[in-house]
């Protein structure tokens, strides 16, 4: 089967190996012609960036390299990158790298041209509507981890400083115009990190497909998403230079983000707020806190999970999906508690973490109602590692 394809869902997906050589040709087509390529400090330094740099250069598109990005962004990060974009007269955004490169590289172009501060445009309610959208600019997403699926999304996580809270910022034209996924710019990650954005892509596309609410669109591509990540994670985690297991988790990584319009739920709103307040890698933390979400949600998914199994070809039982996850994360080498991240060491934080997981946006998707003590309990039981105390 050749695994290469032009999508249109919800944008341009161009997917395949070596498709990185089409760099030139999706900034033409999204009207870019000076682009600042958006990018973290480590990946500055890789042979991909300046690669990508000279073939831009050579097809007259001479672009500026920012990579002012830390792992769990913040605004300073954006307010840099665009000044250095309104420095440079620069046109459009070429975002290249992991989830955080990808959506400091999206609110850069999308604060480009506003009047009002980055908070005014937090996804609640219809605060994206106090936006000037005609001057938003275009953006090229060139992933290079199979996670986040920010390169189809419609908004960027920013941490607030202030607040140590993760916000996300929202806009309808915050789409990339072309998702640029060639899977052999994610061959030379370690096997750690393939774990951690591939499992970050699972719980994406299992919270979409739990969420309440009716959208069986997104449950499809969550469900279809879910067993790409069954059969191909484990092979990406053992082989890093396995191009169709890359592949199919670049895609897989894709769907998670389009299902999750949904909804997400409990496990990210937790994630949130231990990666704001410990600094942890957010698929990571999403992989080690969700057995615990999912235990406490039982009563209300039972059924939908016992539908699940019968498609991933396990026996039509929660308790055989749950040993499932568990085994899964151990072979892939996921920790099995928030201790291991360094979490919950020292001052105890616990009712804090769930005061903020509460307020995260994500966590009224969740198909079991949450509150502070239920977040709590879940959070200890997290460090812990004791899922019968969820």
């Amino acid at each position: 089967m050749q695994l290469v394809g032009n999508w249109n869902y919800p944008t341009r997906v161009w997917i395949g190996p070596g498709r990185i050589v089409e760099l030139a040709a999706a900034c033409a087509l999204a009207g870019i012609r000076k682009p600042l390529l958006v990018t973290d400090a480590i990946l500055a330094g890789m042979p991909m960036i300046g690669a990508a740099l000279a073939a831009l250069a050579e097809a007259g598109i001479p672009a500026t390299l920012f990579s002012d990005v830390q792992g769990n962004p913040v605004e300073a990060n954006v307010y840099r990158g665009v000044d250095a974009l309104r420095a440079g007269g620069h046109d459009g955004v070429i975002a290249f790298g992991g989830g955080s490169a990808l959506d400091v590289g999206k609110v850069i172009a999308f604060m480009a041209g506003q009047r009002r501060p980055m908070w005014d445009f937090e996804d609640i309610g219809d605060w994206w509507t106090r936006a000037d959208a005609d001057a938003i600019l275009p953006v090229v997403a060139v992933p290079t981890t199979a996670g986040t699926g920010s390169e189809v999304g419609r908004a960027g996580v920013i941490t607030h400083d202030a607040t140590h809270t993760k916000k996300v910022i929202f806009h309808p034209r915050m789409l990339p115009a072309v998702a640029l996924c060639d899977p052999e710019l994610t061959v030379g990650l370690p096997a750690g990190v393939t774990a951690a954005t591939g499992i970050d892509a699972f719980v994406h596309c299992l919270e979409a497909y739990c969420a309440p609410g009716y959208h069986p669109l997104a449950e499809g591509i969550a469900v279809e998403g879910m067993r790409l990540v069954q059969t191909y994670l484990p092979r990406a985690v053992a082989n890093g230079a396995d191009l169709e297991a890359r592949t199919q988790m670049m895609a897989a990584a894709a769907m998670g983000a389009t299902a999750f319009q949904k909804g997400l739920g409990g496990v990210h709103a937790l994630a949130h707020a231990v990666g704001a307040l410990y600094g942890t890698h957010h698929g990571l933390t999403n992989g080690v806190i969700l057995p615990y979400v999912l235990a406490y949600n039982r009563a209300a998914i039972q059924s939908k999970i016992e539908r699940l199994s019968r498609w991933l070809g396990l026996a039509p039982d929660f308790a055989a999906f749950m040993q499932w996850i568990l085994d899964l994360r151990r072979t892939i080498g996921i920790p099995e508690r928030l201790t291991d991240l360094g979490v919950g060491v020292g001052v105890d934080r616990a009712a804090l973490v769930a005061t903020m997981a509460l307020a995260d946006p994500t966590a009224s998707g969740n198909p079991v109602p949450l509150d502070v003590a239920s977040l709590e309990r879940l959070f200890r039981a997290a460090v812990s590692g004791d899922l019968a105390s969820r």
